[in-house]
């Protein structure tokens, strides 16, 4: 099975590995994340008692991965954090999995993490912090499963270009859906 990627950013180019199933993504850039800021939203006398209410503000981003990826039809991927990032650089993944069906595959539909930061952190150009996988999606053809179950080991194939009409971003599909 042959996976193609478009490299938007140098260096961020997927390389398959011996060690594990999973193929590592590294951040496109530098990425710097606040600490959680906590406030005094309300206080108001209930009775004889004051009653607080504090808020908690978390920072979060859409880490860019530098690159834009078409797996085969009838394909999705799953994008979750490698198993040290918590413990690295204190960030969770807000969605807690990233799931891309095979149609979100233009030039312009680069693959993103969106996270949310516990403390302060910078987190360099290049940090392999996520992963990602290809399984077949419940929507796959009876072809396309044949085609996956008699096929190799996954290829990661660098092009120039995907060809594909851009489905309207990170986040595309909630998009549609509401409007």
């Amino acid at each position: 099975m042959t996976i193609k990627v478009l490299e938007k950013v140098p260096g961020c180019l997927p390389e398959i590995i011996d060690k594990g199933d999973w193929v590592d993504l590294v951040t496109a850039e530098d990425v710097t994340l606040k600490e959680p800021f906590a406030a005094m939203l309300k206080r108001h006398r209930k009775g004889q008692e004051e009653e607080r209410t504090r808020v908690v503000s978390f920072d979060s981003t859409l880490i860019p991965l530098g690159i834009c990826v078409e797996v085969p039809a009838g394909m999705e991927s799953y994008i979750l954090p490698r198993s040290s990032t918590f413990k690295k650089y204190g960030i969770v993944q807000t969605n807690s999995k990233a799931i891309i069906d095979y149609t979100y595959c233009s030039d312009e539909d680069e693959w993103k993490l969106p996270v949310m930061a516990t403390r302060a952190i910078t987190i360099p150009k290049g940090t392999r912090i996520a992963q990602f996988r290809v399984q077949l999606s419940q929507k796959a053809t009876m072809w396309q499963k044949i085609k996956w179950l008699f096929s190799g080991p996954i290829k990661i194939k660098k092009v120039d270009s995907l060809s594909n009409p851009v489905r309207g971003g990170f986040g595309s599909s909630d998009q549609e859906n509401n409007q």
